[in-house]
């Protein structure tokens, strides 16, 4: 089988800038925005190679990682996997839209 091409997609990419620039103003450093884009990257590398090791959801083919605060959705297919959103977990649920 050949390997999965990772896509982030821009509802994903938004997202994660917006989680690191709140952490560069709230801290007044990049530090800790720094060491928390390389959890999520190394983590969204990982699906490559284990795509079914996040948790499965009520969506078809739709499963979360859990990268420290946050819940990574994704989606499987045969050739890609799909980053559609970052969430913190310390956020209403009722606001959490996945796709």
């Amino acid at each position: 089988m050949a390997k999965r091409k990772l896509i982030w997609t821009n509802n994903a990419k938004i997202q994660l800038f917006e989680i690191l620039d709140y952490f560069n103003g709230r801290n007044q450093s990049s530090a800790y925005s720094k060491v928390l884009y390389k959890k999520f990257v190394k983590e969204a590398l990982v699906l490559i190679k284990h795509p079914e090791i996040g948790v499965k959801t009520d969506f078809p083919f739709v499963r979360g990682l859990i990268v420290d605060n946050y819940i990574m959705f994704y989606e499987i297919t045969l050739d890609q996997i799909i980053i559609h959103t970052l969430w913190d977990t310390r956020q209403n649920p009722v606001n959490l839209q996945i796709k």
